[in-house]
């Protein structure tokens, strides 16, 4: 969208948010204050050095002190994505200026078969770029990164492995954040031509639906497999409570997995599983009434304990998506209950910090105590994320 103000933008969500009235919080509308805090926010994004070691990840709001990692770190495509998704939503050149200088540090990503992220840290840097401008360079770093991840792929397990750390714990780990990577691999099948890409992503998305979703259609967050025999091992979690809790954030990769998945194949079942996991988070009891999630819905400390935009921010692009396939009017008006949510100043970052960042009271790894309650750059991506598929939907009535 050229040539119109951020701004106008949120202020014509709003308006898309008091249409859509059936489950909406009357407390989380959005203000004229808020959405100049919003664009105030993304103006900070301009002011932050270009550094190919600095990429922002996530912020400490009580010491101010900055996260920043190279490359290598799995959330360092976000930012430029960020970038990228601005531009498309203002049409504000500085954006894509901006875009261009910090897409570049991600291109060795493509070539790293040390991990499964390469989806998160490519596509979500050149992908976006390459939705802009339509260069080649884009598309051979897409293909190469596709390549690449191919190579973690066991055709004995049927998945791709995530980690390879903690190999006295587990010999084959396959976490439900995995989905997300799939669509590096769907769109190089698109530009190369060539079906492997596709053909692995297909056998790694029908591995996951077979043994990560509990009867409930919650997800555990890592399935471990024999590597030898494809067998499961074990069901276990490391970011969630505990083995039989419910991640948040999890369940949200777990729906927007299979509702880009659905995209590229149409497979019928990948449709249902992403239906079936939406409820259960959109209709779980201890989801909060503005929608911003617990960071695990089977935290103890509920209503004490942490919340996590990402989570919801990752659900409200999913179920716009899945809205579009379904016509479905519940998930179009959860969605839009999570974004006005997250548009008032219990949630926007305070425009007095002077930071890349929009959002506070993300959860990064509470069992860890790594980002607990504070601003994470992947919470922003799914926000304009979500955001553009907004405007799609207001384009398309």
């Amino acid at each position: 969208m050229k040539n119109v103000s951020f701004i106008s933008l949120i202020l014509g969500f709003a308006s898309l948010v008091t249409a859509c009235k059936p489950g909406i919080n009357p407390q989380a509308k959005t203000t004229s204050t808020s959405t100049q805090k919003l664009e105030t926010r993304y103006k900070m994004l301009l002011d932050y050095p270009v550094d190919s070691m600095s990429m922002p990840r996530s912020m400490n709001v009580k010491s101010l002190e900055i996260r920043k990692v190279p490359s290598r770190d799995w959330t360092s495509g976000f930012f430029a994505g960020n970038l990228w998704q601005l531009y498309r939503l203002t049409g504000d050149s500085k954006y894509k200026e901006q875009a261009q200088k910090w897409t570049r540090f991600s291109k060795k990503e493509s070539v790293n078969s040390n991990s499964h992220d390469v989806g998160f840290k490519v596509f979500c840097s050149f992908g976006e770029a390459l939705k802009v401008e339509n260069k080649k360079e884009y598309e051979e770093v897409i293909i190469k990164g596709a390549e690449t991840l191919c190579t973690r792929f066991n055709p004995k397990v049927g998945s791709i492995r995530s980690w390879d750390f903690n190999k006295e714990i587990w010999d084959y780990p396959v976490i439900i954040d995995n989905m997300m990577n799939l669509e590096l691999l769907f769109e190089a099948s698109k530009l190369s031509g060539n079906n492997k890409y596709r053909d692995v992503a297909i056998k790694h998305a029908n591995t996951t639906l077979k043994n990560q979703f509990r009867a409930d259609n919650s997800c555990y967050h890592v399935i471990d497999y024999n590597p030898n025999t494809g067998e499961v091992r074990k069901k276990t979690t490391l970011q969630g409570y505990n083995d039989d809790s419910v991640w948040a954030r999890g369940q949200a990769w777990a729906v927007y997995g299979f509702t880009m998945s659905y995209r590229y194949t149409k497979d019928p079942a990948y449709l249902k599983q992403a239906e079936a996991t939406a409820k259960f988070f959109m209709t779980n009891k201890n989801l909060p009434e503005d929608g911003i999630p617990y960071w695990d819905f089977k935290d103890p400390s509920i209503p004490n304990a942490a919340r996590d935009v990402s989570a919801a921010m990752v659900m409200a692009s999913a179920l716009y998506e899945l809205y579009g396939y379904t016509k479905n009017d519940t998930y179009l008006a959860f969605a839009d209950k999570m974004m006005a949510s997250v548009q008032t100043d219990k949630y926007i970052l305070d425009t007095t910090i002077k930071a890349p960042f929009l959002f506070d009271h993300s959860t990064g790894n509470w069992p860890k105590h790594d980002e607990i309650d504070e601003p994470i750059i992947y919470a922003d991506y799914y926000f304009l994320e979500a955001l553009i598929k907004v405007q799609r939907l207001k384009g398309s009535k």
